[in-house]
């Protein structure tokens, strides 16, 4: 739920940003809404997201980090300024997103998705006092929290969920656009399923290739690349690919016995996916919320978190979601296999 802040300083810098923003062009299709889940008291913090494609709603991703930012905004007595990457951006689109926020006084600013690393490369170092968190990618600079996740960790625990859970000793994995960030999951996948039970047989497809991010945003494109598993004969399917991946789990809702595994947020509790529900076998949550949150909090308190923090499957950054009560007959196996990562014993690859 979204609520407009009281008029004041704030929100007069936000109106400020919203017509410079639609004068320069690059972000007409951004959601320009201001947020202030705690009225926005004057003085409070100001927080600045940069989402990237699909934003707040996507029901993965970007919502996760927007339950950060809320939960901080509450605490702190802060307000919120949204913006939201579309799939056409260019670098300059990126590079202007951010530069707005910044000149409009918004203190942190959070770059949601490794998209904007040449970006928040390039703008933290025209605004020296604006803190910068950047939520998948490693940026080198004093004033920039790079926030990773063992993404290829989690998803390992995912790929021995499934080649338990397959009837048909056939799985599936979709991935939203060929990047390196997207090829962790698919390692740590085929690797989870393959130590388990090396007979399973794993389908690989991405939605988009390249510069092309449309396979984080095409619901339709997941939910076509899911059939084609389904009918090929995959009872498992695990989604990587952002709101494409609410397409995949209606395609697999569909299909009698087969299971889909969310990815990011807890997709069983998502309220508008509820309806397939009973066909989310498992997430892979990635605490992007907890990420967020600790930096703005480290901003609130005057001691900024800076450089490279990575929240591992050790540290709670990755886990699997135990809501539906569907892999509590694994969770045993499941628990031998995350001590086995966290002591070391088990090395997870993170490329294909």
């Amino acid at each position: 739920m979204r609520r407009v802040a009281k008029l004041s300083a704030a929100a007069i810098a936000t109106a400020a940003l919203a017509v410079t923003a639609t004068a320069c062009g690059s972000t007409s299709n951004d959601n320009n809404a201001s947020s202030s889940p705690s009225g926005g008291a004057k003085g409070g913090i100001k927080i600045g997201l940069a989402y990237d494609v699909g934003g707040r709603g996507d029901r993965s991703f970007n919502d996760s980090a927007a339950r950060g930012a809320d939960k901080a905004a509450k605490e702190f007595g802060g307000s919120i300024k949204e913006l939201t990457a579309k799939t056409s951006d260019t670098e300059a689109d990126r590079e202007q997103r951010l530069s707005d926020l910044a000149q409009a006084g918004y203190n942190p600013i959070v770059a949601v998705g490794f998209s904007y690393a040449p970006a928040v490369t390039k703008i933290s170092k025209q605004f020296p006092k604006t803190n910068f968190g950047i939520v998948d990618s490693v940026v080198n600079a004093s004033n920039v929290d790079s926030i990773t996740f063992t993404e290829e960790q989690g998803s390992y625990l995912a790929g021995v969920a499934a080649a338990l859970k397959t009837k048909k000793d056939h799985v599936g994995f979709i991935g939203g656009v060929d990047v390196p960030l997207i090829k962790k999951f698919e390692a740590g996948y085929v690797q989870g399923v393959h130590d388990t039970n090396p007979k399973v047989k794993v389908d690989v497809q991405y939605l988009s290739h390249g510069s092309d991010t449309s396979g984080f945003s095409s619901p339709d494109k997941g939910k076509e690349a899911a059939q084609g598993m389904l009918d090929n004969g995959a009872d498992v399917i695990y989604s990587a690919a952002g709101s494409s991946g609410n397409g995949a789990i209606e395609a697999v809702s569909g299909a009698k016995g087969a299971w889909a595994i969310g990815v990011d947020s807890d997709q069983y509790n998502i309220p508008g996916l509820a309806k397939y529900k009973n066909s989310i076998l498992t997430s892979m949550v990635k605490n992007v919320d907890v990420g967020v949150y600790d930096f703005i909090k480290s901003v609130h308190g005057g001691k900024p978190l800076a450089g490279l923090n990575t929240y591992s499957l050790a540290k709670s950054g990755v886990s699997l979601a135990t809501s539906g009560g569907f892999i509590n007959d694994i969770q045993p196996k499941l628990d031998a296999a995350k001590q086995k990562i966290v002591s070391g014993k088990i090395k997870v690859k993170t490329t294909p």
